[in-house]
């Protein structure tokens, strides 16, 4: 049975699955965040150009990732490589703003 977080199964945070908490729970995985950014700014990538752009991801890690992600309609495999499936787009566009914000919280803080 897969491990993938989705929506009306039991996840982190909510017994019923409730579709936010799903969502939070795969993002709140190890590089899921990571490979979903470099995949929706960078474009398609082969595995070993992927795991470059995410520095220091290990294969394995980058493996249950991408299964994860492809199961969850986020990340497909084409003759490009891997790359956003247009709801991934839409994911991705979503984070954009929370890393502008970020970038904002960055600059206020003490050095």
């Amino acid at each position: 049975m897969s491990q993938t977080p989705k929506p009306g199964r039991p996840v982190r945070g909510s017994r019923s699955g409730v579709p936010v908490m799903a969502l939070l729970d795969l993002l709140g995985r190890r590089w899921t965040m990571g490979v979903l950014w470099n995949l929706g700014k960078g474009g398609p990538c082969t595995f070993r150009e992927l795991q470059e752009r995410c520095e220091a991801i290990s294969p394995t890690v980058l493996n249950s990732r991408l299964k994860e992600l492809r199961e969850a309609g986020l990340v497909e495999h084409s003759h490009e490589g891997y790359r956003a499936t247009p709801t991934g787009h839409e994911l991705y566009a979503l984070l954009v703003p929370l890393g502008v914000w970020a970038k904002k919280w960055a600059a206020k803080l003490p050095a």
